[in-house]
């Protein structure tokens, strides 16, 4: 079942008349589900693409060979160009895309702990990029996750768009 901020978030894509995709690594598709669960979801959720490992990032949304190497898959840039190669290719109002640490045994670092999420969100006009630090377990970080894209966008959309 959806949380409160992802069913409100839901409500106001309906009530905007805004369609949404997502783009996700660490979520690995709980994204795309949470807003499924929403009543009416079919009227904005396009649908969307779990790309975890790094070659499904370089294939399947033309992340540039050396640019994971360089950055690792879990960062800002490669997040914002899944986002703005994936909104390139589907057509939808609101792209969401989402990387990050949920487990060690990643590119975890001191500066870059597990519970790093990165989450790029390409909007009609806009762009938004945040890095966070949540903490718990994967599921709860996750959660906490999804909870803030779905804070976000409520953010711009109500007060901007």
């Amino acid at each position: 079942m959806a949380s409160d901020k992802v069913t409100r978030c839901c409500k106001s894509l309906i009530e905007k008349n805004l369609t949404i995709t997502f783009v996700e690594s660490a979520s690995a598709g709980k994204l795309s589900y949470e807003f499924s669960t929403v009543i009416n979801s079919g009227q904005i959720l396009i649908g969307g693409i779990v790309c975890y490992h790094a070659s499904m990032k370089e294939d399947l949304l033309s992340i540039p060979h050396g640019t994971i190497k360089k950055y690792t898959a879990e960062s800002g840039i490669v997040t914002k160009l899944m986002a703005q190669n994936f909104y390139r290719y589907v057509q939808s109002d609101i792209c969401v895309a989402l990387t990050g640490l949920t487990t060690p045994g990643g590119s975890e670092t001191k500066s870059k702990p597990v519970g790093t999420i990165f989450i790029n969100i390409v909007f009609p006009e806009k762009e938004v990029a945040k890095r966070f630090e949540f903490k718990g377990n994967a599921e709860e970080i996750v959660s906490q996750a999804i909870d803030m894209v779905a804070e976000i966008i409520i953010e711009e959309i109500d007060n901007k768009l």
